[in-house]
């Protein structure tokens, strides 16, 4: 059985199933399994949110106390893009981990595709890069480059040693993300290098209610440390979708931005950094009985205003995935006839908030009676509506370290 929910909406609880019941069904029957993804690109949905929430787990279980992002959509194109280079076994392995095993998807590569166009339509404010940089000494096999060419638009490319492959890499992601992303690479890729993976996502989305008031520092509580000042964005009376979880101990709020996209937000309620129950809840399947059992508010909202750059090496945490024994021998044998390991997954994720929007809120004489501050440690992570795609996950433990 699923966890039931227990929702406040305008002071008031009610438990909610996070399941769909029918009406004639009788107390104690047993429960109807209801299919939450039922078209291909929801599916895709699903698998790649599963696989970014499995490797948030991993990222945030070895960073326990401190800010962690992930933009988790990049890093399943460029490993499915590697994925097309290994042996069957290999492949079969690889898309284990990225969750394609349960697609059953004989379209996979044209509806990762498809998914990947829908949510970087330009409303979306969504750009991202992903690519496969390749050591000239493997003798490359160019089928393999026109292969994933072919499929996603992206020609894998020879690397040419040092500081030249920096300044490639910076450059390209640059351009792939309207030169949102800046300086990818601080440092040239190590000599050994063999297979290197670079993915970048930058997102600025917009609200659909503006916030009226912005910038003005407040007080954001911190696990053991005293209060830090940090700009945040205030509005009466702002619309939202809300519940609280006793099990998870957090209260949940879903706030709309334009074109179909949202952002949840997972407050515990006490200041800790402490979210592994919260971190651990997380699945496709988990974040869509949201979307359908959280009830509308009228809250008095007030959020940190997020500017924050992320980078980090994926690689170390392709273990905790289930891919300790590929990481040994990918058997890349499509890309060389030598062998060929992964030496990185170059990780970069970079996200705006600001106060604007296209609506403002209701009217009103007085202000909600129904609060939402944010201003201790929290989760939240940016999901499109219509495939349920996980675009952004973090983890913010002190807004104010957080630069661009």
């Amino acid at each position: 059985m699923k966890r039931a929910v227990v929702l406040l909406v305008f002071g008031l609880l009610s438990v909610c199933q996070a399941q769909t019941e029918t009406g004639g069904e009788e107390a104690g029957g047993e429960e109807e399994h209801v299919e939450l993804f039922t078209t291909p690109a929801t599916k895709m949905g699903a698998a790649t949110s599963d696989f970014g929430y499995n490797l948030f787990r991993a990222m945030a279980s070895r960073e326990t106390a401190t800010n962690v992002f992930l933009a988790p959509l990049s890093v399943s194109v460029v490993l499915t893009q590697l994925s097309m280079g290994g042996s069957e076994r290999a492949e079969r392995q690889l898309q284990r981990a990225l969750r394609y095993h349960t697609l059953q998807d004989p379209q996979l590569h044209n509806t990762l595709k498809d998914l990947l166009a829908s949510v970087r339509t330009p409303g979306k404010g969504l750009s991202s890069a992903a690519r496969i940089y390749l050591a000239r000494r493997l003798r490359l096999k160019q089928d393999f480059f026109t292969l994933v060419e072919q499929q996603y638009g992206v020609r894998p490319k020879a690397l040419l040693g040092g500081t030249k492959d920096v300044k490639e890499i910076n450059d390209w992601v640059s351009q792939e993300t309207g030169g949102k992303v800046q300086r990818f690479l601080a440092n040239p890729l190590p000599r050994s290098s063999g297979v290197n993976a670079v993915s970048a996502t930058y997102f600025k989305g917009k609200w659909v209610t503006r916030f009226s008031q912005s910038g003005p520092l407040e007080n954001f509580q911190l696990d053991g440390a005293a209060p830090v000042r940090v700009p945040m964005m205030h509005e009466d009376n702002y619309p939202v979708r809300m519940g609280a979880d006793s099990d998870l101990s957090c209260t949940i709020a879903q706030i709309q931005m334009q074109d179909d996209i949202s952002m949840f937000v997972f407050l515990p309620d006490d200041v800790t950094s402490n979210m592994t129950l919260v971190e651990e809840s997380l699945t496709a399947e988990f974040v869509q009985d949201l979307s359908m059992t959280l009830l509308p508010a009228k809250v008095t909202l007030t959020l940190p205003v997020l500017r924050l750059s992320y980078s980090t090496d994926l690689l170390p945490l392709l273990g905790d995935l289930g891919l300790s024994d590929w990481l040994e021998n990918p058997e890349l044998e499509k890309i060389s006839a030598q062998p060929a390991k992964l030496s990185s997954i170059n990780h970069k994720a970079v996200m705006e908030t600001a106060p604007e929007g296209n609506q403002y809120p209701s009217a009103s004489s007085a202000p909600s009676h129904l609060t939402y501050r944010v201003d201790r440690p929290f989760l939240y992570l940016i999901r499109d509506d219509v495939s349920g795609a996980l675009l952004f996950i973090g983890r913010v433990v002190n807004p104010k370290s957080l630069t661009i």
